[in-house]
């Protein structure tokens, strides 16, 4: 269905006429008709590059060099162009935001229809049935800037999918996701793959949600490295990032090494066998979380608010879009040097709370109070001295020329000295992209970049919305790592995430929300053991409070 014969290409450079360094060199691989391929590899090496080679928008859309030779279903998508590939080649964008054409859910699934002149009644059935394949009937009629982000990417998914194309290509389609809409969109192209024989190349860094449907998948390690390409268990075997589950089996030399959490049972009912090899059956309580016991850094602490004064304290919290309930009697109170997680279903509200929060909303009823100042009667610049936002969307906060210069902003902003902001790149990884145009960057990219450019002004609360979309595993240990420290020095974060591997590894306590109420508010341990729906894929492997992640269960042993 897909073949890449020497493949090279890289994309323009910064003079005119001059091209940047191969992202994909002489590159040849394929694709057989009919497959679930699962592209993985690292930030930033090439795989939504590669993704674009299959549809034509590189090189028509990206410009840039290209030689060798792409053929799909025997077609050239870099002789036809994405508008002669577009009956063939479904293409939903890492940001859904990006292919959205008109306002209403229906409308879009049947403009691509309308501009290939299909018939009336031919593009009501598929409107349908395509509404039905990703439970969005009820969003219809819905305004796409009414949608939570989550619900904007299973449109576009299912906008694509109304020309019915012999490939889908995604590129992180579970991104914006909750675990339970992203079991359902997968269960759905699985469906579209199995009965009809659709092909289907999906780029993923959540590899845990994904890897059980594929049958082939293919390792980028890095611009213009050799790809890796074979069986899924016999690649994930061979690279460093992987899923939890097959991070333990790797590192407890489990045999056959175990992709989804039924394989590995077995191996953890023979560790639970033997004492001698740790992972006994539970206690009564909980293991005790690390970052309880650390005492609280004073001397970072913010001198202008009291330590007793929460840094968020909201009462009777409402709020409606257009007359549509979003939140409905919120009570919550987070003091200083909390790391809280909030997660619930695409929807339920988590990204309207965290915009009061930042006084981007106001409320319809009730009262927010931020670090003591009340939302209602502070602006949001007086907010944003203390406190740091970065939204789901990164490009919100990029419009600098360069990486570096995204920073300084901040600081002139923030009334701050100019300063070396070398360390704080080099922790989020963008050391090397310092002088880079931030939106030429991968969407993983921008998000650290957003990162860098808010935490510059080290606000004593962070407010992060989404934060690991599209970054790798190594790249979200390291920004685990990094919020950890800011909860050490006695920061508050409060995250909305669906990410509930990154919740297991840095929070202390979790938010449920569900339907704009507070359902769940409890420690991260016992929320996350008691879910089947957010939960860790080590909890769900060991249904015991004391394991959370891998480490969890390696100094356990």
């Amino acid at each position: 269905m897909i073949a890449f014969q020497h493949l090279t290409y890289s994309y323009p450079g910064e003079s005119p006429g001059q091209a940047a360094a191969p992202v994909l060199q002489d590159l040849s691989l394929q694709i057989e008709e009919g497959a679930f391929v699962l592209v993985i590899g690292p930030s930033g090496a090439g795989k939504s590059t590669l993704l674009r080679c299959i549809n034509g928008l590189v090189p028509h859309f990206y410009g840039g060099t290209i030689e060798g030779q792409v053929r799909v279903a025997g077609r050239d998508p870099v002789a036809l162009a994405p508008r002669g590939m577009s009956e063939t080649v479904g293409f939903v964008f890492q940001d859904p935001e990006a292919q959205a054409v008109v306002d209403v859910v229906e409308d879009e699934l049947a403009f691509a229809m309308e501009n290939l002149g299909i018939a009336a009644e031919t593009m009501r059935v598929r409107v349908e049935e395509t509404l039905d394949q990703l439970h969005i009937a009820p969003l219809r009629r819905r305004a796409l800037s009414s949608l939570s982000g989550g619900e904007r990417q299973r449109v576009a998914i299912a906008s694509v999918l109304t020309l019915q194309p012999q490939v889908l290509v995604l590129d992180e389609p579970t991104s914006q996701l909750d675990p339970q809409a992203a079991e359902e969109v997968l269960d759905a192209l699985v469906k579209l793959n199995q009965d009809l024989g659709l092909t289907i190349v999906l780029s993923e860094h959540r590899l845990e949600r994904v890897v059980q449907y594929a049958d082939q998948a293919i390792y980028m390690p890095g611009p213009g490295e050799t790809p890796l390409s074979g069986p899924p268990r016999q690649v994930l075997a061979q690279v460093p990032l992987v899923p939890p589950v097959v991070e333990l089996g790797k590192r407890l030399g489990w045999s056959p090494l175990p992709l989804t959490i039924k394989e590995a049972r077995r191996h953890v009912r023979a560790l639970q066998r033997s004492p001698a090899a740790g992972c006994t059956e539970p206690s009564d309580r909980d293991a005790p979380d690390p970052l309880k016991d650390q005492e609280p850094n004073v001397e970072d602490a913010d001198p202008l608010h009291e330590e007793t004064v929460p840094a968020i304290e909201i009462d009777d919290l409402r709020f409606s879009y257009n007359g549509h309930a979003v939140l409905h009697g919120i009570d919550l109170r987070v003091d200083r040097g909390e790391f809280v997680a909030v997660m619930g279903r695409n929807g339920a509200g988590k990204t309207t709370l965290l915009k009061q929060c930042m006084g981007l909303l106001k409320p319809n009823g009730g009262h927010v109070r931020v670090l003591g100042h009340d939302t209602t009667q502070t602006q949001v610049e007086t907010l944003a001295q203390q406190v740091g936002y970065v939204p789901q969307n990164p490009n919100a906060l990029l419009f600098a020329d360069s990486v570096a210069e995204e920073l300084a902003f901040t600081r002139r902003a923030q009334g701050m000295p100019a300063g070396d902001d070398a360390a704080l790149l080099r922790t989020v990884g963008l050391e090397e992209m310092r002088d880079r145009y931030p939106r030429d960057l991968s969407v993983g990219e921008r998000q650290r970049v957003a990162l860098a450019a808010v935490l510059v002004s080290d606000p004593a609360l962070i407010l992060l919305d989404e934060p690991t979309r599209g970054l790798d595993y190594e790249q979200k240990a390291a920004l685990a790592t990094f919020l950890q420290e800011q909860k050490r020095r006695n920061k508050t974060v409060v995250m909305v995430t669906h990410d509930v591997e990154l919740v297991a590894q840095c929070a202390e306590r979790v938010i449920l929300l569900g339907d704009g109420e507070i359902a769940v508010d409890g420690p991260a341990r016992a929320v996350m053991t008691g879910s089947q729906v957010f939960a860790s894929q080590v909890s769900k492997l060991f249904r015991d409070p004391r394991y959370l992640t891998v480490d969890d269960v390696m100094e356990g042993r």
